[in-house]
């Protein structure tokens, strides 16, 4: 079983060596490259304004901070929801910035960049010359985009997890087979992140084929049990 966390930040501007801050962040769990459920989000103070240009961009007014956790208030539970897996973002360098600079002024270690996984990188690399942003690819990977008024951490990071699926493998790595004594149950993941269960169940001339089978092979392990 292989956990990695999938990440995403809005911020006061582009410049976090220049003052800009954190006010948004989210990181959903991911375990074998499909997401569980499990979150972390927070609205974060950023003890600074928030321009009118960036406020048109992702809706977050200071309004919207008053009152919320600092980043060094909630920066525990975000490294521990963090973990020691890989870290996943769109434009990852830009993420990992932010996190790195609030992380500094906590005095606390940056994000090794030996766990950072960039699927802008991993999108430029499959599809060279193309537009290649969240939006481009939730529409190239046919994932529904109607909810997505404005830039929301936690949206934009359910967004690229499909995203990531259809980046490394597609949608057929969400199949997972679970076998009792008759009959094996196939989970779909379909583009939503919605799971629908399906039996399969073989009949009884395919279950006797089967033996017949089994049966010519020498020492097969079907029979050792």
């Amino acid at each position: 079983m292989t956990r990695a966390v999938l990440f995403d930040t809005e911020t006061t501007g582009l410049e976090p060596l220049k003052g800009d801050r954190i006010v948004e962040i989210a990181a959903l769990e991911l375990i074998n490259d499909l997401p569980t459920g499990r979150h972390f989000h927070t609205l974060i103070d950023p003890e600074r304004d928030i321009p009118d240009e960036v406020i048109r961009i992702h809706g977050i007014t200071s309004s919207d901070v008053a009152g919320k956790p600092k980043f060094a208030e909630i920066v525990g539970d975000l490294i521990a929801f963090m973990g020691e897996g890989s870290l996943i973002a769109h434009n990852a360098p830009f993420d990992f910035g932010f996190v790195n600079a609030e992380l500094a002024r906590a005095g606390l270690p940056s994000l090794d960049k030996g766990r950072m996984v960039d699927t802008l990188a991993l999108a430029k690399g499959r599809f060279p010359g193309m537009p290649n942003s969240l939006d481009a690819l939730c529409r190239r990977f046919d994932i529904d985009l109607s909810a997505r008024t404005n830039h929301n951490a936690l949206l934009d990071c359910k967004l690229l997890a499909e995203v990531y699926v259809e980046l490394t493998g597609g949608r057929q790595r969400g199949l997972s087979l679970a076998a009792d004594n008759t009959r094996s149950a196939v989970t779909v993941y379909s583009h939503t992140g919605t799971r629908t269960p399906r039996l399969v169940e073989p009949t009884e001339a395919e279950r006797t084929a089967h033996a017949a089978m089994v049966a010519k092979l020498k020492d097969a392990v079907w029979l050792s049990a």
